[in-house]
């Protein structure tokens, strides 16, 4: 429960840290929709991060573990679709865009999972 807490905290700051860097640090660099892109790597993290904070308080309650199969897929989920909308628009390769539908896939699961876990509890 706190690990999940603790690492929507720290992905939520750093949401806060890179959506700051996009709007002051790369404004000026990245074109319109590479900036776009980024920014939507930043509220699908934040948005995710908040989930993290449902999964402990679904733990606190609950402590099932497929409430933390859900904490683990909105991690991943979180590292491969925002990740990969990071370094694909910081370093260019566009074949990084194959991979954000996994991530999105993860969100997907961990929702159902999160979704899981409150009936059965």
């Amino acid at each position: 429960m706190r690990l999940f807490f603790a690492l929507g905290c720290a992905l939520a700051a750093l949401g806060v840290g890179l959506g700051a860097f996009a709007g002051h640090g790369l404004r000026n660099v990245l074109s319109a929709p590479d900036l776009a892109t980024f920014e939507v790597g930043v509220r699908y993290q934040m948005y995710h991060a908040f989930a993290l904070l449902a999964v402990a308080w679904a733990l606190e309650r609950w402590g099932t573990s497929t409430a933390a199969l859900a904490g683990w897929a909105f991690l991943v989920g979180i590292v491969l679709f925002s990740g990969s909308l990071y370094l694909l628009v910081l370093t260019g390769p566009r074949w990084l865009g194959a991979i954000t539908p996994l991530g999105g896939v993860a969100f997907l699961v961990g929702w159902a999972l999160l979704a899981w876990t409150a009936l059965r509890g």
